[in-house]
């Protein structure tokens, strides 16, 4: 699936971050019970986002005995999509504009640097 077509809100990614971790179909109990517990989430509100997940094609609906959920999009793939629009939206399409914000913020630090410039060394070999 094409992650463009997802616009998920934050409580929405909510509910995709317990799919995601899963990787197998999960029962609305189970996403109930956990949104309940970490968030105080009730049954009408986790239905909504559910409803809402699976109207936007980024979830898929089993029915057995009862609905289970799977994703229908990685979270990888859902993660480069929002980079690239957090990129083009901010920093006009550049990475390079954006890590040089980084780094102007203090955001990244010595280390993290030096991290990033040992990576790139390993990618070249």
């Amino acid at each position: 699936m094409d992650s463009n077509n997802y616009k998920i809100s934050d409580a929405e990614f909510e509910v995709m971050r317990i799919l995601w971790r899963e990787e197998r179909p999960v029962s609305f109990s189970d996403v109930r019970t956990e949104l309940n517990s970490k968030m105080g989430w009730e049954k009408s509100t986790i239905a909504t986002l559910i409803r809402r997940l699976v109207k936007k094609g980024a979830v898929s609906i089993q029915e057995r005995e009862v609905h289970y959920y799977t994703p229908n999009i990685s979270k990888e793939d859902y993660i480069q999509f929002k980079e690239k629009s957090f990129i083009d939206k901010l920093f006009e399409g550049s990475a390079k504009n954006f890590v040089a914000a980084l780094c102007r913020s203090g955001k990244l630090t010595e280390a993290d640097i030096d991290e990033l410039k040992m990576y790139f060394r390993m990618e070249d070999n």
